[in-house]
């Protein structure tokens, strides 16, 4: 349907597209539950086809703004992106905006139904995690004029806003270490890579960093997991099961890597003697477990902030605001690690 260039699509347009009342289109987005769900799907279709993007509240109509800003995280159950949900949730509060917080469960199509549904409610500015999604969502928040960040992930190069640090870089850091304390049989516990562009990017840079000094990964010391205890403890249990077991297991996050700790002292594997751990994040439990674990402190708090400046910046402010901010990303040394004693 095509609109006017110089006119703002209206409910009554959304109406006409699908050929109800515009009362059928609030009721979709005032109660959705009470509306078929394929009649729902042809309203939530026509109000991305038309472009019309709800204000919420009568007080934001003259500014077009409705205070609010949208967040969509890959799950709930890490306390890594819950800790950075919170540090925006903050830093908007100080500022007089709202937070809408939703999960994507690592899906694709979740994440981009999330997006859809956080447009339809006319947020201001949304959060995203990691840049990797279908170009088509860009190209829709770009149609709303709704002013985005990806975290997690700092591209330069990139066309979108970016807020994080550089995960490749990260695990130089991580297999510098290792590789100065003598290790050479290496193991990677990644996350699953599809849809999770950081989990991709963690272990192309572990992967990397070995190759520049002529030492192998072969796949079958290359395993992808969901972020869970039981997985790190299953992934350390099948790497130690080698013929040529591995002397240190380089891991995705931290959540995985506390799985392998726990495991590997369940088999009575001495750590770091025998076994040396790595994570990624830096979780509260990181410093706490025995032995500490050696990981990358992710720089949430920052993280979050900048995002809560980036989305709520307008005007002059937001012309001049950098689109492309680099976060420091640290190794921390821990007892979890050490030369290697066989």
């Amino acid at each position: 349907m095509q609109q006017q260039p110089d006119r703002r699509p209206t409910l009554d347009d959304v109406a006409r597209h699908v050929g109800v009342s515009t009362a059928t289109v609030s009721r979709c987005l005032s109660a959705p539950e009470k509306v078929r769900p394929k009649l729902r799907e042809k309203v939530m279709a026509a109000i991305t086809e038309t472009g019309y993007r709800p204000h919420g509240a009568a007080r934001a109509l003259a500014s077009r703004r409705t205070n609010t800003i949208g967040a969509v995280i890959p799950t709930l159950d890490n306390a890594i992106f819950a800790k950075v949900a919170q540090t925006l949730q903050d830093a908007l509060d100080a500022r007089g905006r709202t937070l809408l917080l939703a999960s994507s469960d690592y899906r694709p199509e979740r994440e981009q139904n999330q997006i859809e549904n956080l447009i339809v409610r006319g947020v201001d500015g949304i959060m995203l995690t990691g840049e990797q999604r279908d170009p088509a969502i860009y190209s829709l928040l770009d149609k709303h004029g709704i002013r985005y960040v990806n975290t997690y992930v700092h591209h330069p190069e990139s066309l979108h806003p970016t807020i994080g640090f550089d995960n490749v870089a990260a695990m130089e850091k991580v297999v510098a270490y290792l590789y100065d304390l003598g290790h050479r049989r290496f193991a990677m516990v990644g996350g699953l890579t599809a849809g999770n562009d950081r989990a991709m990017e963690r272990i192309r840079g572990t992967r990397d960093a070995l190759r520049r000094r002529s030492v192998d990964l072969p796949p079958s010391r290359i395993l992808e997991q969901p972020y869970t205890l039981a997985a790190g403890r299953a992934s350390c249990r099948k790497l130690l099961s080698l013929n040529d077991p591995p002397t240190v297991i380089v891991c995705g996050n931290d959540v995985l890597a506390l799985g392998a700790l726990l495991e590997a002292t369940a088999m009575g594997i001495a750590v770091p003697e025998t076994l040396s751990i790595t994570g990624f994040d830096d979780l509260e439990l990181a410093r706490e477990i025995a032995p500490g674990l050696t990981t990358i402190h992710a720089p949430l708090i920052d993280m979050g902030r900048l995002a809560a400046d980036f989305l709520t910046a307008q005007g002059s402010d937001a012309d001049t605001q950098s689109r492309h901010i680099e976060l420091p990303a640290e190794l921390v040394v821990r007892g979890s690690t050490g030369p290697i004693s066989r």
